[in-house]
């Protein structure tokens, strides 16, 4: 696939997805699409299917759109799968995926092995929605588009600070800017400002956090619990593991919260010396090589011994 073009024709109806507990990267790739096919194929319907995004990301235009509910389970021409490594992590959504007559996946994780039937994948790029950008016809973004995929891109490159960035993401970015998008209202807005729960949690974690394998890993973990006490979800945990990594020393930062009895989400962030997607990947999680993430079942003392251990290999 060359041009996101190629299999829009002859299409009647398209549903957009990304991954569960959606970041930025994931809204923005699958609003960017959105807004694509509606403002150039007017005849397609299209749908967008993602769980509830942060309130931070309501200037993107048209996301209050988004369904968040899926009962009518309706038979798609055409599934897009938008910075998802598997399958499974669609979620709910993934119904419309198996029932879809033709599916792509556009993604730039390392550990895709290519689900869909076509498949646009490319590891080396800072986001989905640079890879989304490669695949329109630039004098059609509008800047709707543009600020949806502006928004993905920073996300992803932590405001152009990641190693992901390339000078091609920074040439796609400045392109984007040119068409008049608020550039810096995004950043501040989207990526900085934080709710007064959201300090909380982050202050929690960074008191509360452990330094493991002799100060070169930190842990921080937050309980079904703490999530109660302050009437926290997960979006409200954003951005804890890339502030953790951050402290002097260390070369892995590990993140756990409580999802149910006996399970954790985990979080992994590397400076460079540990592949993080491997550490993810030998507990059937995945990623990319300096952030990744996996589920843990057992306790929170076996996840950090467990994931320690892989990582110390490493070390």
């Amino acid at each position: 696939m060359n041009k996101i073009s190629e299999v829009l024709d002859h299409k009647k109806t398209v549903a957009i997805s990304g991954h569960m507990r959606p970041d930025g990267d994931c809204i923005g790739s699958c609003m960017g699409i959105f807004h694509y096919i509606r403002e150039n194929y007017p005849d397609i319907q299209v749908d967008v299917y993602l769980e509830e995004i942060s309130s931070v990301f309501n200037y993107i235009k048209n996301v209050n759109s988004i369904k968040n509910t899926y009962e009518n389970h309706q038979e798609y021409d055409l599934f897009i799968s938008l910075d998802c490594a598997e399958k499974e992590r669609l979620g709910n959504a993934v119904v419309y995926f198996d029932n879809a007559k033709e599916t792509v996946c556009i993604d730039h994780h390392i550990s895709n092995t290519g689900y869909a039937d076509t498949n646009y994948i490319y590891p080396q790029a800072s986001s989905a929605s640079e890879l989304v950008y490669e695949l329109l016809d630039e004098d059609k973004i509008s800047k709707n588009i543009a600020a949806a995929l502006y928004t993905g891109i920073i996300h992803d490159t932590g405001v152009f600070q990641y190693s992901c960035t390339s000078d091609r993401t920074m040439t796609i970015a400045g392109k984007l800017m040119a068409t008049g998008i608020p550039f810096t209202q995004i950043v501040e807005n989207s990526f900085y400002k934080k709710s007064f729960v959201q300090n909380q949690m982050l202050g929690r974690v960074l008191l509360e956090s452990i330094l493991l394998l002799e100060g070169t890993c930190i842990a921080g973990i937050v309980s079904q619990q703490d999530m109660d006490f302050y009437n926290a979800t997960a979006k409200d945990l954003d951005g804890i593991v890339s502030q953790l990594k951050y402290t002097e020393g260390v070369e892995v930062a590990i993140f756990l919260y409580q999802i149910s009895n006996l399970e954790y989400k985990v979080s992994l962030r590397s400076t460079g010396k540990v592949d993080v997607n491997e550490v993810a990947s030998y507990f059937n999680g995945g990623g990319h090589v300096l952030a990744a993430g996996c589920t843990f079942h057992g306790t929170y003392r076996d996840a950090l011994m467990n994931i320690a251990g892989q990582i110390e290999k490493q070390l």
